[in-house]
């Protein structure tokens, strides 16, 4: 024991000694590599918990929480019921994908497309068109606040990348639909079939999954069980399309797939999409002067 206390003291005063050898660049250096060690280990960790469990809470969540707390005309309400994917209609995986991302089996998180097209819009002053992909609202949903910064994107496509990975479809597609917000306070589509339809989300049929997924855009100001006219018109659109896409195999492997989209989905990827904003931003500059 002895001996083993005196080789730690001996090993301590050697790294004191180190670090006072460094300069005032190397000491900056060695903080920052190790915080980003820190930080990198942090996420990973993240990940691999949220691989088999769902978070207890959500940025969202908490955020909505003290909102609602903070607005004395809105009720104080958190309704959340987590399921496994077994327990879910396929109707509803079968809405939300094309709803909100019908590539989701095809791409790695992300659909350069779709982001290309959204960034064109933005820049043109339009209205933003919605070029995340489930992966990424995921990301963002179970990991980041709600803002606007490119710091958070940047994060989110970090936390993207590592989900795809790590987890696969099926989980992603399991934690999006349980920690998604269908309504205030209303968390996941198990508490969301509860709430709107009196019944668990296993027993969803395409109408009310349509309605759900129609939902999502705007989950503060729609209503699936009195859904407003143009609610209702986007729900049957979205029900039209779910009879054309079939259903979705989340279990399905690449070579499965329709080579046309996969070889779509491989054509470009986040860095080209990054060196494209780049140059793009170089000659809108250059036509402003």
């Amino acid at each position: 024991m002895a001996k083993k206390k005196k080789q730690k003291k001996s090993r301590a005063s050697k790294g004191r000694r180190r670090w006072r050898q460094l300069s005032f660049g190397g000491k900056i250096w060695r903080v920052l590599w190790v915080s980003l060690l820190v930080v990198w280990g942090f996420t990973v960790v993240q990940v691999l918990f949220c691989a088999l469990f769902n978070p207890p809470l959500t940025p969202l969540m908490v955020k909505r929480f003290f909102q609602q707390v903070g607005d004395p005309e809105r009720t104080v309400r958190f309704e959340r019921d987590y399921v496994p994917i077994s327990q879910i209609s396929d109707n509803l995986v079968n809405a939300v994908v094309v709803s909100e991302d019908g590539l989701f089996m095809y791409h790695h998180g992300f659909d350069i497309r779709q982001m290309k097209m959204a960034y064109i819009e933005s820049k043109k002053g339009r209205r933003e068109r919605g070029g995340s992909t489930i992966s990424q609202q995921t990301a963002k949903n179970c990991f980041l606040p709600h803002n606007h910064s490119m710091l958070r994107k940047a994060v989110e496509a970090y936390y993207t990348s590592l989900i795809e990975l790590v987890w696969g479809k099926k989980r992603i597609m399991e934690c999006y639909l349980n920690i998604i917000e269908f309504g205030d306070g209303i968390y996941g589509c198990e508490a969301a079939s509860q709430y709107y339809f009196h019944h668990s989300a296993a027993k969803l049929s395409k109408r009310e999954a349509a309605l759900l997924a129609a939902c999502l855009p705007t989950p503060l100001k729609s209503n699936p069980a009195h859904p407003s006219r143009y609610l209702s018109r986007q729900a049957s659109v979205v029900q039209g399309r779910m009879s054309a896409y079939g259903r979705v195999k989340l279990d399905a492997r690449r070579e499965d797939l329709t080579p046309r989209y996969v070889k779509m989905m491989e054509e470009e990827n986040l860095w080209d999409f990054a060196w494209w904003v780049l140059t793009d931003g170089e000659s809108l500059h250059k036509k402003k002067k």
